[in-house]
């Protein structure tokens, strides 16, 4: 199959073993905690091992495996999240993500963020008119800790702010037409991004830091301070009110 095939499949695959593995402890009586931990693991594992068969030639970085430092010198690695939004999966809720990118010289050019819980996955080579804005916008923010930053822009722009989970969740909102503005200044790192950002730049979405600069992956550094994915006819009036 091809990357995008595979991006796409692994992150359904990965999906399933989650749901799959949190009905089996719920049963018995894990807690949040352990269950998002337990979760992690096992779609790390699933994920690791068969990038490793499948790409061995491509660097890999992700959440939840020490780098080595590998992937500095190769053009394509692939950036994955098993569980984007651990509390969310461990809390029963579907706000939560598994990403699955490759980054080719450090753009993110091939993406899949799967949504187990809605039994959704949004891929950078099946993609759909995103649907027009309302009257109304719509910003989705951390539903514990929405950053000042986005509280003023929305203020500004007379948004409405619509609380959710993981990254994930939150940038395929704008995907899916659900959400106008994703707008994130609480520093993340790059497996929190990579994906979601390969998927709206397919769909046709404006994706940057907030300076307007592009978004680079497979550095050395994965911390990433911020980013903005909207609809472009909202980019400059976003940024400027951010500079």
């Amino acid at each position: 199959m091809n990357d995008h095939e595979l991006a796409a499949h692994l992150a359904t695959e990965a999906g399933a073993i989650l749901i799959e593995r949190r009905t089996e402890l719920v049963a018995k009586g894990f807690d949040d905690k352990a269950l998002g931990k337990a979760g992690d693991t096992a779609a790390n594992a699933f994920l690791v091992k068969a990038l490793r068969t499948s790409r061995p030639q491509d660097g890999l970085l992700s959440e939840e495996m020490k780098c080595d430092g590998s992937r500095l010198t190769q053009s394509r690695v692939w950036i994955i999240d098993p569980v984007d939004g651990t509390r969310e999966y461990g809390e029963g809720r579907t706000d939560w993500a598994v990403h699955i990118a490759l980054a080719v010289d450090g753009v993110p050019v091939i993406g899949a963020v799967a949504l187990p819980g809605l039994d959704l996955v949004l891929r950078t080579d099946q993609v759909q008119p995103v649907a027009p804005a309302p009257e109304k916008l719509r910003m989705v923010v951390s539903r514990t800790r929405p950053a000042p930053e986005a509280l003023s822009v929305a203020k500004a722009l007379d948004a409405e702010l619509i609380p959710m989970g993981s990254a994930g969740a939150k940038a395929m909102a704008v995907v899916r037409g659900e959400a106008d503005i994703y707008l994130h200044t609480g520093g993340q790192y790059e497996w929190d991004s990579c994906a979601p950002a390969a998927v709206a730049i397919a769909y046709g979405l404006h994706v940057s830091r907030i300076d307007g600069s592009p978004l680079v992956y497979n550095q050395a550094d994965v911390y990433m301070p911020d980013l903005l994915i909207c609809r472009t006819e909202l980019a400059d009036r976003i940024l400027g009110l951010l500079n």
